[in-house]
């Protein structure tokens, strides 16, 4: 017996990617510091960002061209308030995804790049922002694509998140031992759960800075430029 006909070869191919990408972010993020005591903080962030922007793009083009294969499990486009509500969540999750962007000038290797024990900001809402965004989006994207081919993307991203979650937490305990270990007792993986049982509380000046301008203008970028970013993913077909 064959496998079903919606079951496309693109549903395995943004797997492998995923995987992939796995390997090569959190693999060079496991090996930081070997890697910095050989070539340096800056030399190894570069190279860091070599492997890994590349394989990132692969896969965002890879997905907005197979988007829409497999099973059509369902479609609510046409509803009334979804197409807002799904560019409401989107931009929600922008503001936990990005909060690296409040180091810039380490990203770029222009200042020394460093390990932060973050307990600020965003980060009083959730340890792990960034899952909670990429969590955020998949929902909103499979909401909005309602394919198999984007749901099997959505599971393997989520993973991948889940993983980094643990392997952020035990990067960070093994480089700050009891320093971490406190502020884990403070923080939360859920969001606003360590507020709420009144172990955290929120600062909203922490949130006055000019990063999340940043991102408010990226979203806004974003929405204007997402027709051409479609344009042009489809000429880069795979």
């Amino acid at each position: 017996m064959g496998l079903p006909t919606w079951l496309t070869p693109s549903h395995w191919i943004i797997l492998g990617l995923l995987l992939g990408f796995a390997i090569a972010h959190s693999g060079m993020a496991a090996l930081r510091f070997w890697g910095e005591s050989k070539i340096g903080a800056r030399l190894y962030r570069i190279l860091f960002a070599l492997v890994s922007i590349p394989l990132a793009v692969v896969l965002i083009v890879y997905f907005f061209n197979h988007r829409y294969d497999g099973l059509i499990l369902w479609q609510v486009q046409g509803i009334p308030g979804i197409k807002p509500f799904v560019w409401g969540m989107s931009a929600i999750s922008f503001f936990f995804l990005y909060p690296a962007t409040f180091n810039l000038l380490e990203i770029a290797a222009i200042a020394k790049p460093q390990v932060h024990l973050y307990e600020t900001g965003i980060l009083r809402i959730c340890r792990h922002p960034q899952m909670v965004g990429q969590v955020i989006w998949c929902i909103a994207h499979t909401l909005w694509i309602g394919t198999t081919f984007t749901l099997v993307t959505s599971l393997g991203l989520i993973a991948h998140h889940v993983f980094a979650v643990w392997h952020g937490d035990y990067r960070l305990k093994k480089r700050y031992e009891d320093a971490f270990l406190k502020v884990k007792e403070r923080t939360s993986i859920i969001p606003f759960l360590a507020i709420l049982q009144g172990r955290q509380t929120i600062k909203w000046e922490e949130f006055v800075r000019p990063s999340y301008l940043g991102i408010i203008g990226f979203i806004a970028l974003l929405w204007w430029g997402h027709p051409w970013l479609m344009q042009v993913t489809t000429q880069m077909y795979w």
